[in-house]
């Protein structure tokens, strides 16, 4: 499962896949599931790292583009300069509302 073609539209993340489902994502919706560290926390083997709270700004959900990682994922570039999550394709089916 791989992306075909991805839009924005206005403030929707739009998906078309291979297999030709369609995923919309609010891209509040997009940045606040951001599962990069900084974000959401990470455990290594013998500590948790809690994540410390997020202040969002207008330009926190304005996206600015997004690059492939590797054949999984993806990585979004917000406008307020945060760029540390990889959603995975897995991920971003996760996070949609199909139509």
């Amino acid at each position: 499962m791989k992306p075909k073609n991805i839009e924005v539209v206005n403030t929707v993340f739009a998906v078309v896949w291979d297999d030709g489902r369609e995923s919309y994502i609010e891209l509040e919706a997009l940045r606040r599931a951001c599962p990069c560290a900084m974000c959401k926390g990470e455990t290594n083997i013998m500590v948790e790292y809690k994540p410390k709270p997020q202040h969002y700004t207008p330009a926190s959900f304005e996206l600015r583009g997004w690059q492939f990682v590797g054949g999984y994922g993806l990585q979004p570039q917000w406008a307020d300069g945060h760029a540390a999550g990889i959603y995975s394709f897995d991920y971003l089916r996760k996070l949609e509302s199909t139509a």
